[in-house]
């Protein structure tokens, strides 16, 4: 399934270091009002602690290189994520309320989940070094990505494969299948000598044909013709003639636009197609139940997993901005306008200053390094570097 950029509600990640907060005893709820008036939330109820535990730190080295690694796999997880979404509509018919009720991480609506973040002690030791989590992290999502595809898989299979033998039983009597509608008295059973033709005739043909069927061959056993179905279009005609004039006798029918059905009767034929039926719907209940299940398990998953990893992307891009030791806030904001390019304006002219730390930008807002230690670093460093970090959150 290929995958499809996301839409929904938009969240941002948000990371400052301690010492902007304004002075008083809360910095972490004196710099949330802070940034609600920056960022013009329309409520502080829109911005919120993003609980950040203070995980292993290598050398600067292995910090460049995890920013790297994590930016990829941020990437890669929301593709999961999103993915486990067209999902969910597929086994749910695009039902927006059953979707929607699907999307829980951790017994929680997922916004709520979101909102209240906080690390999975249990899951994921945050003792553990960075790259140890990363593995745990992306071994996970990606075993979860893999099994869904090949249960949604099976279960997109099985339901076409229904759909194919339901088609069989729809449509006109020239097409369908007939299973359903004969019966073992439309035909002459165990004759060495008589077979039963079925024959499907146009609704405006019906006198057309009934006044010259007999006359088609030879050894038609007269007034044969025998009504057995009719719908908006056809009527279902069988007629009884000695085996030899059959492939005359079809060969006729077509020339007079006429529709042959080759159908012999047989019990195991009909009983057959009724388990063929039968055992197609099953495996479709049974996959769409199995691909249910998975997808709102893989969606709670590699969503906390996902969100688990933006944490872990914060720090580290924290540490590499402010330094060490560890001393920042983040938090969590919903914006009122989806664009983060304005929320970075704003961000800047508040907190601009901060990209002294490690760079400084030019007149036309390009990097230029400063003698902060990180030279042979700046390379590396994404050319829109911002002076604090923020990464969004598209909640799909």
């Amino acid at each position: 399934m290929a995958y499809q950029a996301p839409s929904g509600p938009l969240y941002y990640i948000i990371s400052l270091p301690s010492g902007v907060a304004p002075a008083g005893a809360d910095p972490e709820a004196a710099l949330m009002r802070d940034l609600s008036a920056t960022l013009a939330l329309p409520s502080t109820d829109d911005v919120g602690q993003f609980l950040i535990p203070h995980f292993k730190i290598g050398t600067l080295d292995q910090l460049v290189q995890q920013s790297e690694e994590i930016a990829k796999f941020d990437s890669q997880f929301e593709a999961v994520v999103s993915r486990t979404v067209e999902i969910l509509k597929g086994v749910y018919d695009n039902k927006a309320d059953q979707v929607a009720a699907a999307r829980v991480v951790s017994d929680k609506p997922v916004e709520t989940y979101l909102k209240s973040f906080q690390w999975n002690t249990a899951k994921y030791r945050a003792d553990k070094p960075i790259a140890e989590l990363l593995d745990v992290l992306s071994k996970e999502v990606f075993a979860l990505d893999a099994d869904l595809k090949a249960v949604y898989t099976n279960y997109t299979l099985a339901k076409s494969n229904l759909g194919a033998v339901e088609r069989k039983q729809t449509g006109n009597l020239a097409t369908r299948s007939l299973q359903d509608i004969v019966k073992k008295s439309d035909f002459v059973i165990g004759s060495e000598y008589l077979e039963t033709v079925l024959v499907a005739v146009p609704k405006a043909s019906t006198k057309q044909f009934v006044k010259s069927y007999e006359t088609m061959v030879p050894m038609i056993v007269p007034r044969s013709a025998n009504l057995i179905a009719a719908d908006d279009e056809f009527a279902l005609y069988g007629v009884t003639m000695f085996k030899k004039s059959v492939p005359e006798f079809l060969q006729r029918v077509r020339e007079n636009k006429f529709f042959p059905r080759e159908f012999k009767w047989s019990e195991g034929i009909i009983e057959d197609l009724k388990k063929e039926k039968d055992k197609a719907s099953d495996q479709e209940r049974r996959l769409w139940g199995e691909s249910v299940r998975l997808a709102r398990a893989t969606y709670a998953d590699a969503f906390q997993a996902w969100i688990h990893l933006k944490s872990i992307r914060v720090f580290v891009e924290s540490v590499l901005r402010y330094g060490l030791p560890p001393d920042f806030i983040s938090v969590i904001v919903k914006p009122p306008v989806a664009s983060i390019q304005r929320a970075k304006i704003a961000l800047t002219q508040k907190y601009g200053y901060l990209a002294g730390n490690a760079f400084e930008k030019d007149k036309k807002g390009k990097i230029v390094q400063d003698d902060q230690g990180l030279a042979e670093y700046s390379t590396l460093v994404d050319t829109e570097y911002e002076a604090f970090v923020i990464y969004d959150v598209v909640v799909v």
